[in-house]
């Protein structure tokens, strides 16, 4: 017979211990998955840019060695995460009394990384050939089976933050089998013939080419996050639940940010490899208007909310609930101050990333790994928690600094290489790569620009 009370308490207790031990392993975490997420993206682009170009034949090859290259990456990171995690959190000066179970937790989400790079490889191809709603149902899929797992393995399992690591794990790895399985039934166009399969070098370096840097971004800024989040862990454990818990809010509140760059990447890979250089400018504006506007809604938000929005990632019994509800909701209030700048962060960097010049793109990754790894190095030992509170923003100005006029200088020297009006193939090209206004692609379908 189920006893409400007893687990209604362990609930309260799990939120309690739990929010400091996972939100100390929240950079290294953004780290390592957001490395996976950044390459599964950059693999994408030349498959959305063969896509455009209509060249089908190409295209699968890119989706077969993306593959091949996705589980190499995944048992590699896999293993040396796995082996090297309590090391980094001893180098990261993790509390003490929080420790073992920030182990616990980290340790589970690196051996998740297969399934990581699985959801977010098919999602990303699915968006390269113009299917972008479809990721979207099994992320949310994901978060529905992520919520009632949580459940179920914590109060009824009892295991701890370690359960909730499981259920992320578990959850993103049925999401990924699932958009496998329709990608199968529904996509005849992702068919390969035996030659399409084979392991091809050449394709292999076009991917790298794009997915590493594109990860190196997300790992770059990782850095100054890491460095941040050490300095923050020598304020204390309240400090790092109050860190923690408006991380969290943040991170939810910034998931269309994620959205926007994601999108971006693949429209401009797509009207690259099309030829419809006439687009860009136009996405780039369209895309950042569209960030404006969320940026003023969550802030107003915040305003009004912040407190009551806090506890829900807080303990209701925290002897120190209203210092852990006040300094969370002036964390959040100060980050989404600045969503704007993090907006053009995510549209301007991934639409370079679209358009093939890697390298300045991770420029903005260095910029904002700079700036955060200051402030907390140089501002946090002086000014504390306010310091913490305006790390975000300054790294994601200081990202912003090169990016935004790089990018229409990206523009303008694509039109410059191809200054035609570009023609759409006819329907007996389809499987080739079409010359447009703005000529083909290379040999390779990637046009190596820096």
């Amino acid at each position: 017979m189920l006893q409400p009370g007893r687990y209604h308490d362990r609930w309260k207790t799990v939120r309690g211990q739990a929010l400091a031990a996972v939100g100390s392993t929240g950079s290294i975490n953004f780290g390592v998955i957001g490395f996976c997420t950044g390459v599964c993206s950059g693999f994408a682009i030349p498959v959305a840019q063969q896509m455009g170009a209509g060249a089908f034949s190409q295209m699968r090859r890119y989706v077969a060695n993306a593959a091949y290259l996705s589980a190499l990456f995944a048992l590699v990171l896999t293993v040396a995460t796995g082996l090297g995690c309590q090391d980094i959190l001893t180098l990261m000066r993790t509390p003490s009394d929080i420790f073992a179970e920030a182990n616990s937790y980290i340790f589970v989400i690196f051996m998740g990384i297969p399934v990581t790079f699985l959801y977010n490889l098919l999602a990303g191809i699915l968006r390269s050939l113009g299917d972008s709603r479809t990721p979207v149902y099994f992320l949310a899929l994901s978060s529905f089976l992520n919520i009632f797992l949580d459940f179920a393995l914590i109060l009824w399992f009892n295991t701890g933050v370690a359960g909730a690591a499981i259920a992320t794990v578990v959850a993103q790895g049925i999401s990924g089998l699932a958009c496998l399985a329709y990608m199968v039934k529904q996509y005849p166009i992702l068919r390969m013939t035996r030659e399409e399969r084979q392991l091809d070098g050449v394709s292999c370096k076009v991917l790298c080419a794009m997915g590493i840097p594109m990860g190196l971004q997300y790992s770059i800024t990782a850095i100054g996050s890491v460095i941040l989040q050490t300095a923050v862990n020598t304020l204390g454990s309240t400090y790092v639940a109050a860190v923690s818990a408006g991380v969290k809010l943040f991170q939810l509140l910034g998931c269309p940010f994620d959205a926007m760059g994601a999108t971006m990447a693949t429209y401009c890979g797509q009207n690259v490899g099309a030829c419809r250089l006439d687009r860009l400018g136009q996405g780039i504006r369209s895309c950042s208007l569209l960030g404006l506007a969320y940026a003023v809604v969550a802030f107003c938000a915040m305003l009004v909310f912040a407190d009551p929005c806090a506890m829900l990632f807080l303990n209701p019994s925290e002897p120190q609930l209203d210092l852990l509800v006040s300094l969370t909701s002036r964390y959040v209030t100060s980050v989404t101050a600045f969503f704007f700048p993090l907006a053009l962060v995510n549209i301007i960097r991934f639409s370079i990333q679209g358009m093939g010049y890697r390298s300045f793109a991770i420029l903005a990754g260095v910029l904002e790994m700079a700036a955060r790894a200051g402030v907390g190095l140089g501002l946090v030992p002086v000014f504390g928690y306010t310091a913490v509170c305006v790390a975000s923003p300054a790294a994601w100005i200081a990202a912003d600094l090169f990016p935004v006029p790089a990018a229409f200088a990206c523009i303008r020297k694509l039109r410059k290489m191809y200054p035609n009006q570009p023609e759409p193939p006819l329907p007996a090209q389809a499987e080739t790569a079409p010359s447009g206004r703005y000529g083909r692609l290379n040999g390779t379908g990637y046009n190596n620009r820096d």
